[in-house]
C-alpha cells in the first residue's frame, strides 16, 4: 500500500509559497520538504537593456541583499558593461565636441578682427 502524505505546515492549498518535493528519511518514510521559491538576477539600472545582470546570483530579494554584488570595473553590478562602454563614448564625444565649438568661436572672432 502507498504511504499517504499530508501537507507539514497550516496551508492546505497548492499555492506558489507552498512546493513541495518528496524526501525519504533514513527510516524509510515518504514526507514532504518544502521548496523555496527560484529567484530572478537582477536587471540594469540603465532601464534600456533588457536582460538581466551578468555574474550576479540569481536569488531572491532579501539573500540578494547579503551577497556582494560588485564587480571589478565602474558600475559592475548595477549596469552591464555594454552601456558603461557607451557611455564613457558618449561623454568623450561631447567633450570633443565642446572644445571644437570652442575652437571654430575662436577662429570666427578672429576672422571679424581681420
Amino acid at each position: 500500500m502507498v504511504q499517504r502524505l499530508t501537507y507539514r505546515r497550516r496551508l492546505s492549498y497548492n499555492t506558489a509559497s507552498n512546493k513541495t518535493r518528496l524526501s525519504r528519511t533514513p527510516g524509510n518514510r515518504i514526507l514532504y520538504l518544502y521548496t523555496k521559491k527560484v529567484g530572478k538576477a537582477p536587471k540594469s539600472a540603465c532601464g534600456v537593456c533588457p536582460g538581466r545582470l551578468r555574474g550576479v546570483h540569481s536569488v531572491r530579494p532579501k539573500v540578494l541583499m547579503r551577497l556582494s554584488k560588485t564587480k571589478s570595473r565602474a558600475h559592475g553590478g548595477s549596469k552591464y558593461a555594454k552601456c558603461v562602454r557607451h557611455r564613457i563614448k558618449h561623454a568623450f564625444l561631447i567633450e570633443e565636441q565642446k572644445t571644437i565649438m570652442k575652437v571654430l568661436k575662436t577662429q570666427a572672432q578672429s576672422q571679424k578682427a581681420k
